[in-house]
């Protein structure tokens, strides 16, 4: 992934009419009367990205952000989860020291390619009835619903106008699609003009449908794999990419919270799995199961470059972990499926971060994968090691079913979704 470098604003700073409104509502609470949907309809989050806090140099993988935002418009593309005629987003200023001003939002669905958008559907977005808005540290934004009718499985773009100069606290770092940062306000624009090309999300995190009121939701919840690090820039080939395909006639939601480098019990590349469970999990209306693939990083980080200092954690630490997920989601009725960790041999070989694997790392994955299978405390299931692994070396992925020795192909994405069957998922269907 790559950043070009950012141009820095020459204009001077504008002067601007118009109120500011701040913004502290939460994303979920949708009880305004602007929140009002049909009868038999209900609003579902249809597409989500688990918002980051940036960190500091001495990371051994750069933000790829440019330094700040100055007079700048920022589009991105997102593909929803399913369709409707009217949607919400929501912009987060979660690690925000400041608040986070935004002085112009527009949406539209994707055009030809690039940077493009069709213009006739392009519609102004506004936020507690005002176009700009001021988002308290630490809070997101919901918008006021918009009319524009969104497929499902349809991109829809969003471009975001910020004329002061802002610093980047909060965004999501791997985003598997392209972005453009461009000079002034372009957010009505066909296409942006002289474009920057960013592979990261800039402050958008949710967006919202309205949908029939038996809509469903499914959350994935975990790290790089979930999120989709190496499955292809551009290609929605993440496995929750193709359980929302698979799910999406059905009426289900599905939405990746995947944030590559998480951890289960550390923080470092996002907060650790128990910290942020609540707000990417149990926070989602219409929830009914999270499916959880996490804990790669906690065995593979300590000791090498992402965590030097880091100590070499127990098989009981982490499933002390995975108990607290498991509590808390039954403490929801919510149903919690597992998958076990896939095999990394090779991973990040021949890099700077050589030693993520070992063969002592290994025996400790496999010490909690069969803890996973056979403790019956997770309501299901999925047998990923044994789904994906090469049938010739134990240790390894089969190899049209990785990437990269750590992260899937798109093949092997679209057998993690196919094994996440409506059975599994929702108990006896």
């Amino acid at each position: 992934m790559s950043l070009k470098t950012s141009a820095c604003a020459t204009s001077a700073k504008a002067i601007r009419l118009g109120s500011i409104v701040a913004v502290a509502a939460s994303a979920i609470a949708l009880s305004s009367p602007n929140a009002a949907v049909a009868a038999g309809s209900t609003w579902v989050k249809s597409w989500t990205a688990s918002p980051q806090p940036t960190w500091d140099g001495d990371f051994p993988l750069p933000t790829l952000l440019p330094f700040n935002l100055w007079n700048q418009t920022v589009r991105q593309k997102v593909r929803v989860s399913l369709g409707g005629d009217k949607l919400r987003i929501v912009l987060s200023n979660e690690y925000g020291k400041a608040p986070l001003v935004i002085d112009s939002v527009h949406v539209a669905l994707t055009g030809a390619d690039g940077s493009a958008v069709e213009t006739s559907t392009d519609k102004l977005v506004t936020f507690s009835g005002s176009e700009r808005l001021s988002i308290p540290a630490g809070a997101p934004a919901i918008s006021d619903p918009v009319e524009l009718n969104v497929p499902a499985r349809g991109d829809v773009v969003v471009s975001i106008f910020v004329a002061d100069p802002t610093p980047i606290d909060t965004f999501h770092w791997d985003a598997e699609e392209t972005g453009y940062i461009g000079p002034g306000n372009q957010v009505e624009n066909a296409s942006i003009d002289q474009p920057t090309e960013t592979t990261t999300r800039l402050f958008l995190s949710d967006v919202f449908v309205e949908a029939p009121a038996h809509t469903r939701a499914v959350v994935a919840f975990g790290d790089s794999i979930t999120d989709g690090a190496a499955s292809g820039l551009g290609l929605n080939s993440r496995w929750p990419d193709f359980l929302a395909e698979n799910l999406a006639p059905d009426n289900v939601a599905v939405l990746n919270a995947g944030i590559s480098g998480a951890r289960l019990l550390n923080t470092q590349m996002g907060e650790n799995a128990m910290a942020r469970f609540f707000r990417d999990v149990l926070s989602v209306p219409n929830l009914e199961t999270v499916v959880v693939l996490i804990g790669i990083n906690d065995i593979a980080w300590p000791g090498q470059a992402f965590g030097p200092d880091d100590p070499f954690l127990s098989r009981e630490q982490i499933i002390a972990g995975y108990r607290q997920l498991i509590a808390m989601a039954h403490a929801h009725n919510l149903r919690i499926v597992a998958g076990t960790l896939t095999p990394f041999q090779d991973a990040l070989k021949g890099s700077p971060l050589e030693g993520y694997y070992s063969l002592k790392r290994d025996e400790l994955r496999e010490e909690i994968n069969n803890w996973i299978r056979a403790s019956d405390e997770f309501d299901a299931v999925v047998d990923l090691d044994k789904l994906l692994v090469d049938p010739e070396n134990p240790v390894a992925i089969r190899a049209d079913l990785q990437a990269d020795h750590l992260h899937l192909s798109p093949k092997g994405n679209k057998m993690v979704a196919d094994a996440l069957t409506a059975a599994v998922l929702f108990s006896g269907e």
